[in-house]
């Protein structure tokens, strides 16, 4: 129930962190992978490893967009999965507007482009979308405003994309990552009492792993999760519902 023997996914900024175990997940789960990210060297390297396909991809550029799927059906005929994936943190605190207008083209508008791109060809397939959103766009936030309003729009296209595409057979999908082993954890504050407190605040005392939402991943790409859409699947290792006890 968990296999993607034959499925073509296309997973955006797929060349590290959450993208690229996504990747590698949907190619050992038999799926054929187009892996895509800005970084035309990146995506060649990646695809190279992992033995998939690679189509570099600036997911603010319109016309790249159109490319990623044009090209995807030109090498195999068909896409059944896409996961909205590429992202930015953004500024710190009070940024700009210009930082803002980034943060909410290369997170939230980027996959309201693409996803709207490749639906007719999803539906065609009966296939699945999963939209990458945060814990950060569910929770207030005091330094990562635009982020997390984006995150949350992320959610809500996600139910949207349900709503609209569910009668034609389509599964849309969200995934609200905690505090992950990724480089933005890196970029955190590693001194004082920051992530004394973070893990205070995550019942299973530790940061996530992105093999563990690769897995959620796959899930609900697969005929496991065929009976669920426009969900939004929290892997936060309970930072979400504690009372930080």
């Amino acid at each position: 129930m968990f296999r993607l023997d034959n499925k073509v996914a296309i997973v955006t900024g797929s060349t590290s962190g959450i993208g690229r175990a996504i990747a590698e997940a949907f190619c050992a789960a038999g799926a054929h992978v187009i892996v895509s990210s800005e970084s035309a060297e990146a995506t060649a390297q990646v695809s190279a490893e992992l033995g998939a396909t690679g189509i570099a991809c600036d997911v603010t550029d319109p016309e790249a967009l159109k490319a990623l799927i044009a090209g995807t059906l030109e090498l195999h005929g068909q896409i059944d999965i896409l996961v909205c994936n590429a992202g930015i943190a953004g500024k710190n605190g009070d940024a700009s507007l210009e930082d803002f207008d980034r943060v909410i083209a290369v997170n939230l508008r980027s996959q309201v482009a693409l996803t709207g791109l490749a639906l007719p060809h999803i539906a065609k397939q009966q296939g699945s979308i999963i939209l990458i959103a945060s814990l950060a766009g569910l929770r207030g936030n005091a330094s990562i405003n635009g982020y997390a309003l984006a995150k949350a729009g992320v959610v809500q296209l996600a139910r949207n994309i349900a709503v609209q595409w569910g009668p034609q057979g389509v599964r849309a999908n969200a995934i609200s990552p905690g505090l992950i082993d990724t480089k933005l954890l890196a970029d955190l504050p590693q001194t004082g009492d920051f992530m004394t407190r973070r893990m205070q605040m995550t019942p299973l005392r530790r940061v996530g792993t992105v093999e563990e939402v690769a897995g959620a991943a796959v899930f609900l790409a697969s005929p496991a999760g065929g009976f669920i859409t426009g969900h939004n699947l929290v892997v936060d290792g309970g930072t979400l519902i504690t009372d930080g006890s």
